[in-house]
């Protein structure tokens, strides 16, 4: 019993040894923190500080994108995020509640203003476990007005979070130019993702303040301290050189080619070729820089990031050149058809299938877009020439517009047969902006404009504002050969043989040139077949002998009916732009100036040469019927004026015959018809194709005349279709 007894003693004596030991060294461990003020080197002092310091972000102002007028493409602007506490931790005064007290009547009150049915709000206001919930997006972006609405309403435990977010009023506006910004995740920032966004993303971002002061538990200033605050730099604005009512004339002329013609893709840009800024710049498909929807079809700006062949609009500058050169005689004669280049068994064909229109002049070659007529002037030019002319016109390099992507195309001019299709805009590629720039030469009298898309930056912080001058970079051609080629590319769209006739604006003298590109096949060499596989384009500028504006226009694949042509959907665009564009520049109609014409004089009696001596001083082309060597009748008729290079037809007293009458018009058919008092059955519109009467048959009067029309286009078509073999190196106009 006293052994027990003494046991405990001493157990008793070694817990209170133990218990004061440790209570001795926690009177020392105070009296340490107490006297320094320090936990393992850590000064309390300085932690409890950073317990109620609070430091929050003062965001700066992402700058605005204006249009060249001052109107807004791109700003921040305010929205509200809503949020519901529904902890009851967050309630000090049950008076004043933090949190959501009435799940019902707060459903009930919310599903008045935001997207969201009763129960669907209930739902998440009663979710187990959750501290704070959100609404998706039916709760997000609320408008200013709606906010207030529902501040209105008192309910506890509904807040909102201020946001900045970046607006795009425009929708779908030359949006892969303009490009978008967003936030990433939890960033403060909004960050420039693609187009000018993302290129001028450090000016438009501008520098974050910020704001520090000590709080309490509730994240609430405390008495007596101070807020130290360092004010935001706001971003800088930049003003493009876009303008807004051109840009939507683009946008709805492109909308319904669109819906019309449903093609692989169009880019078109709207210029002025006195200091190069780009008026208007757009592309199908596109996306809504506010929505992104539709962003995952194309994310290419094709103006400038895709180089294609040019096709025949690369026929301007190749006649330019000759014109430079002192070697385009627009009179001279040469053989239409076929070319054939030296140790290259294909020939270079005309797109009527290599048939040509006979012997033409140079001019009706420009008018035609003869590939035969390019592949020979190339001779008169010289191979070296032309390269370098390539390079005054800046082809191969980029512009440098400061687009990001930019490609710089690429001149295949290695082999014999390379040279020639150059010509004609095969084989070689270029960017729709290069085509730009190389044509302001053309409507600048002789001078090459930098093409640009920012017009100023303006600092909102100093005012201080960076202006964009514009920048000749080249004078590849004289004025006097800048105004002979604009002359000479009028009568494209004015000349009854022109590709351009369907793209004539009433009141205003467009010239330019249009284009029919082959497309490259993908798999395999050659280039795809099919009516609708090709790139149809037109590079045109107006007035003629002043140009405002350059408009061009590139439509890949549309899809065509039977009877419609590649033009078609080009001009859908192109016509309306121009001349919207023009009108509302306030450039005046113009008064046509009235081509010369002449009366004919009566020829019966003459002899075959003699008619021919004096119609052809006069500048008209004569055809003769029969074998006789005097004239007996003739159309048009005595004292009717006709226009220079108008067919005469002349009926002699021989036996009447027939002439080959393949690529006429309708009205000139029609004239043999009634001479040889024929009866006449016309198949098609365009230009003859085929007859029934062989030329030079002889015929009497009451014969059947049949004749079959197709217009270039639907020839191109056509020989899509029954050719199985794809000559290489046969180019379309």
């Amino acid at each position: 019993m006293k052994r027990s007894k003494v046991s405990m003693n001493i157990g008793a004596a070694v817990l209170f040894l133990i218990f004061g030991l440790l209570f001795f060294i926690l009177i020392i461990r105070f009296l340490t923190i107490q006297v320094t003020g320090e936990v393992n080197g850590t000064k309390l002092t300085t932690e409890a500080a950073k317990q109620h310091l609070r430091k929050d972000i003062i965001e700066a102002k992402r700058g605005n994108i204006f249009d060249s007028h001052g109107e807004v493409i791109a700003e921040d602007t305010t929205s509200y995020r809503l949020v519901a506490i529904l902890d009851k931790k967050m309630t000090i005064d049950p008076k004043k509640p933090n949190h959501v007290t009435d799940p019902q009547k707060t459903a009930t009150e919310l599903s008045k203003y935001i997207d969201m049915s009763e129960a669907e709000i209930y739902k998440i206001l009663t979710k187990k476990g959750a501290k704070q919930v959100e609404f998706g997006k039916a709760g997000s972006d609320v408008p200013l007005k709606t906010k207030n609405e529902i501040d209105k309403l008192k309910l506890p435990g509904i807040q909102f979070i201020r946001e900045s977010k970046r607006f795009y009023p425009n929708g779908v506006f030359a949006s892969h130019l303009i490009g978008y910004a967003q936030k990433d995740g939890e960033s403060v920032n909004t960050t420039g993702k693609m187009g000018i966004e993302k290129v001028y993303d450090q000016d438009l971002q501008g520098v974050n303040g910020k704001i520090q002061f000590e709080s309490d538990y509730w994240r609430y200033l405390l008495p007596g301290s101070k807020k130290k605050v360092t004010k935001p730099k706001d971003g800088k604005d930049i003003y493009l050189t876009l303008d807004k009512k051109i840009q939507i004339f683009l946008e709805d002329a492109m909308n319904k080619a669109v819906e019309k013609y449903n093609p692989e893709n169009i880019v078109a840009i709207v210029a002025d070729p006195k200091t190069g800024k780009i008026l208007g710049m757009s592309q199908r498909p596109t996306f809504n820089s506010m929505t992104r929807d539709g962003i995952e079809k194309q994310w290419q700006n094709l103006a400038v990031e895709s180089s294609i062949e040019p096709g025949s609009t690369m026929k301007i500058f190749t006649l330019a050149t000759a014109v430079q050169e002192g070697v385009f005689n627009p009179n001279a004669w040469y053989q239409s058809g076929q070319y054939f280049v030296k140790n290259v068994p294909n020939p270079i064909k005309d797109h009527n299938w290599g048939r040509g229109w006979g012997p033409i002049t140079y001019l009706e070659g420009v008018q035609r877009s003869s590939n035969v007529a390019f592949a020979n002037l190339l001779d008169l030019i010289g191979q070296d020439t032309f390269r370098k002319y390539l390079d005054r016109f800046h082809f191969g390099q980029k512009t440098n517009i400061g687009l990001p992507n930019e490609s710089s195309g690429n001149i295949l001019y290695n082999w014999p047969i390379e040279k020639y299709t150059t010509t004609f805009g095969q084989g070689t590629t270029v960017t729709p902006i290069q085509m730009i720039q190389a044509a302001t030469a053309v409507a600048n009298d002789g001078k090459m404009m930098k093409p640009y898309v920012i017009d100023k930056i303006v600092d909102p912080n100093n005012d201080k504002v960076e202006e964009t001058k514009p920048e000749v970079v080249g004078t590849p051609i004289s004025s006097d050969t800048a105004k002979e080629v604009r002359d000479i590319l009028r009568t494209v769209v004015t000349s009854e043989k022109g590709t351009g006739r369907i793209y004539n604006i009433e009141g205003y003298s467009v010239t330019g040139k249009t284009g029919t590109a082959q497309i490259p096949n993908s798999s395999g060499g050659g280039y795809m077949t099919g009516k609708d596989n090709y790139i149809f384009s037109f590079l045109g500028m107006a007035p003629q002998n002043d140009p405002e504006l350059i408009v061009y226009v590139a439509v890949k694949k549309p899809h065509l009916s039977e009877t419609e042509t590649g033009s078609e959907p080009v001009a859908m665009i192109f016509n309306p732009v121009m001349k919207n564009s023009l009108q509302y520049l306030n450039i005046k109609p113009e008064k046509m100036a009235k081509v010369k014409q002449t009366k004919i004089p009566d020829l019966a009696g003459q002899t075959v040469e003699e008619a021919k001596g004096s119609l052809g001083n006069l500048g008209y082309e004569v055809v003769t019927l029969g074998t006789g060597t005097k004239v007996v009748d003739q159309l048009p008729r005595p004292q009717t004026a006709v226009l220079k290079g108008e067919k005469i037809i002349l009926k002699t007293d021989g036996d009447p015959t027939v002439p080959n009458m393949i690529n006429w018009s309708k009205s000139d058919v029609m004239k043999v018809a009634e001479l040889l008092e024929l009866k006449l059955n016309m198949v098609g519109s365009g230009y003859v194709t085929k007859q029934n009467i062989q030329p030079t048959s002889p015929v009497k009067k009451g014969d059947h005349l049949v004749v079959n029309f197709q217009s270039t286009e639907q020839t191109i078509k056509q020989k899509s279709k029954v050719e199985k073999k794809k000559d290489e190196d046969t180019p379309l106009d």
